[in-house]
């Protein structure tokens, strides 16, 4: 609907405020900033009068300036590495339902795994006066963690477990994780184990170790068999890296991958050529997404409790912002289980 152009006329920058929303309605500002911060205490027919006034006009409440008034902005800044990313969308859900049903909004950014753009979404962020920041992973800048550290907003990090973290933290051990699902296959009998992962993060590449470690502590060779590429992960590009592994080593008979979507692909690809899985080869990811049991044969895969730690995350914020003192969230470990299905 079209803005009151009497109204835009007689204001230079043309953002249209409280006191435009009273003069239109006829009434004070602080009825109509009463009717909407506590419309209980207005009368239906005055609420009405001003909903007119606000859709007329185009309204939109300042919340930077509320906040400023009040030292509370109801928001809570999220950033995540990726918003395509298949893992997120489940954390997001955890965050999201605890906080909209406690009145707060989510400001949602993307890192896309810099930790320099990181530091600028943090600087940009905090200009905003959020109640409350969620960070993915442990290895920000030393700027954005003093940054943090120095507003004295409660932060999260999510997804990782860190001895010092900036304030609160909420995640898994990536690195016991895989060394856990790398060792289930020697004990399934599995000798020559190979290691394939894609857009290495650093998360990547804590899986990428704790395999290492299992593989030397069996065979005293940590190395023979890896193959990383710094590529985003994909169907396709599971399947390219595992033509590539078992091309070099025709010996490899099971794989971990760094994540579901390529395993998946290596999946697809195997059963392409003929191969039969896990009889000539096992494979196995990591994050258990919710197409993994739906493959032939269904995917072994490390569960993250994703929407559990989104959940316990914005907990933490809610009870420190409630209560200005620090929860029991400087470590919180939400664990991971190993899902056994037919493809090992």
């Amino acid at each position: 609907m079209k803005k009151d152009k009497s109204v835009l006329s007689s204001r230079s920058t043309g953002r249209i405020t409280l006191s435009d929303v009273a003069k239109h309605a006829g009434v004070s500002p602080i009825t109509v900033s009463r009717a909407l911060k506590h419309p209980l205490q207005v009368s239906e027919k005055l609420k009405e009068k001003i909903a007119i006034s606000v859709k007329a006009l185009g309204y939109i409440p300042n919340h930077a300036a509320r906040s400023l008034a009040s030292s509370e902005s109801k928001v809570i800044t999220v950033i995540f590495p990726s918003l395509s990313n298949a893992v997120f969308p489940d954390v997001l859900e955890g965050i999201h339902e605890t906080l909209v049903r406690a009145g707060y909004r989510i400001l949602l950014a993307n890192s896309h795994y810099s930790s320099e753009q990181e530091e600028a979404l943090v600087k940009t962020m905090l200009e905003q006066n959020p109640d409350g920041i969620i960070v993915t992973g442990i290895d920000q800048t030393q700027n954005t963690r003093d940054l943090l550290k120095l507003s004295n907003t409660p932060v999260v990090q999510i997804m990782e477990l860190d001895q010092n973290p900036i304030d609160m933290n909420v995640g898994l051990s990536h690195f016991d994780a895989c060394y856990d699902l790398t060792n289930y296959l020697y004990s399934l009998g599995y000798k020559n184990i190979g290691f394939i992962g894609a857009q290495m993060d650093l998360r990547s590449h804590r899986r990428m170790e704790g395999y290492r470690k299992a593989v030397l502590e069996q065979n005293g060779d940590a190395s023979q068999y890896v193959i990383t590429s710094a590529e985003s992960t994909s169907f396709k590009h599971g399947a390219e890296l595992f033509i590539a592994l078992i091309s070099q080593h025709s010996d490899v008979d099971a794989i971990v991958f760094s994540n579901d979507d390529l395993a998946a692909g290596a999946l697809l690809e195997a059963t392409r050529r003929g191969m039969r899985i896990p009889e000539d080869i096992a494979i196995a990811g990591f994050n258990d997404l919710h197409f993994s049991e739906e493959l032939i044969p269904p995917l072994t895969s490390v569960s993250v409790p994703r929407y559990e730690m989104g959940q316990q995350a914005a907990e933490c914020l809610l009870y420190k912002i409630v209560n200005k003192t620090q929860p029991h969230c400087d470590q919180v470990n939400v664990g991971y289980s190993i899902v056994s299905r037919q493809s090992t």
